[in-house]
């Protein structure tokens, strides 16, 4: 019997797909990894234009000749500044996040659909950053010189209460989600979820394909909203049973690891040190940025000054979050192999991924810009497990279309 080969079994899985393909995911990658800086670029402009229009310091001088208190004063400016930043942020999302989706092959969705969802999200973005941003705001006026080590706290506890929310108030209004139905996909995933402590009823199959044909899962939420959701573009590309355990298995990984606990510290550091920068750089960039009538960084009309140095900060710190990201899915991948025990079913998941997320990057690429490893070195690692198992090949059962909910 030939000893099985990793290396030769990891070249097989990706030859599943043709050079064309291969290709065309490249392009797709690389062209994102632009996009993060053109995204930077447009924000920039955008934020200079409001600054130079003196809009937001003329609505704050009408809001103070009337008496309005700095509360609802922030909160109406940065409402104002938030709305004209959806709008003339506009044409370089429909462009980014529409139209190439669409010409990559990415998205069924029609412009009428995605502008409806554009507008709603918009909407709830507000609701939720205003609140934050009047916060931050009476942090700095309370506080001026440590109001940024008090941030932190301020960003876990949005963030937390936005991972609470989420499954049970925002998703909902996006897409529809359901109970796995009976059946083996949904005896597999449930008995998955009680040998690893995971909730057995908060296993779910969304309408995906409604916004996206990218075979994907996730898990979201917190305590009692936690939740791993499956698109149908799962089952739509065929998904058998050993995929189904793994990619599900990888998903309880996050859940089960505490992932959502430690991004959230995570998170919270960044936050301190990149408010701290702000309050540091703020006088800088207003003169960089131009923006006459704004006083100080305690002036909600200089928001935009703020949102601007956030934008480069993001910008230059994302091989850090993307690598904080990166590190998690490997665990959960580890997690998936180690719980599911279908290093097959794990590698034909993952080569449905690569049209989206190019297979074979280089290294310093993969640091800079990957949220996720490679596709290539995470079928590598599964075919290594499979060679330490001495694993035999995995039965393959189709899933059949009346199993999956319409």
């Amino acid at each position: 019997m030939t000893a099985f080969d990793p290396a030769t079994a990891t070249a097989t899985y990706l030859a599943t797909l043709d050079a064309t393909s291969h290709a065309r995911a490249t392009a797709y990658t690389q062209g994102g990894h632009w996009i993060l800086l053109w995204t930077t670029l447009v924000g920039l402009a955008v934020i200079m234009v409001i600054l130079r229009s003196g809009v937001l310091v003329r609505v704050r001088d009408w809001l103070e000749a009337r008496g309005i208190g700095p509360l609802r004063l922030t909160a109406l400016v940065l409402g104002l500044s938030f709305g004209i930043e959806a709008v003339l942020n506009l044409p370089w999302s429909v462009y980014a996040d529409w139209s190439r989706e669409k010409g990559y092959g990415l998205t069924s969705q029609a412009f009428s659909g995605w502008i409806s969802e554009y507008a709603l999200g918009g909407v709830l973005g507000i609701l939720f950053t205003v609140p934050m941003g009047v916060a931050l705001y009476a942090l700095i006026r309370r506080s001026p010189r440590f109001w940024w080590a008090w941030s932190g706290a301020l960003v876990a506890g949005g963030f937390t209460v936005m991972m609470v929310v989420a499954p049970v108030l925002i998703d909902p209004l996006f897409n529809q989600y359901k109970p796995a139905p009976p059946g083996p996909v949904r005896d597999a995933v449930v008995a998955l979820a009680k040998a690893n402590g995971v909730p057995s009823d908060r296993i779910f199959i969304y309408d995906g394909s409604r916004q996206s044909n990218r075979y994907t899962a996730n898990v979201s939420g917190l305590m009692g909203s936690a939740r791993i959701a499956m698109s149908d573009v799962m089952f739509k590309k065929d998904a058998d049973i050993p995929e189904v355990r793994a990619v599900v298995a990888h998903e309880m990984g996050h859940y089960v690891l505490g992932h959502v606990w430690r991004n959230a510290i995570v998170l919270s550091v960044l936050a301190v040190v990149g408010l701290f920068l702000v309050d540091r750089l703020f006088p800088f960039a207003a003169r960089l940025l131009g923006a006459p009538g704004v006083r100080d960084l305690a002036d909600p009309a200089g928001y935009p000054v703020v949102a601007a140095l956030l934008l480069v900060l993001g910008l230059v710190s994302t091989p850090l979050t993307a690598s904080l990201t990166r590190i998690g899915e490997i665990e959960s991948d580890r997690f998936s192999l180690e719980r599911a025990q279908e290093p097959d079913g794990l590698a034909r998941a993952l080569v449905k991924t690569i049209e989206y997320r190019a297979a074979t990057p280089g290294r310093l690429e993969e640091m800079l810009f990957y949220t996720h490893p490679s596709v290539g070195s995470r079928v590598r690692m599964a075919m290594d497990w499979k060679a330490a198992q001495q694993a035999e090949p995995m039965p393959v059962t189709l899933v059949r279309p009346d199993q999956v909910p319409r």
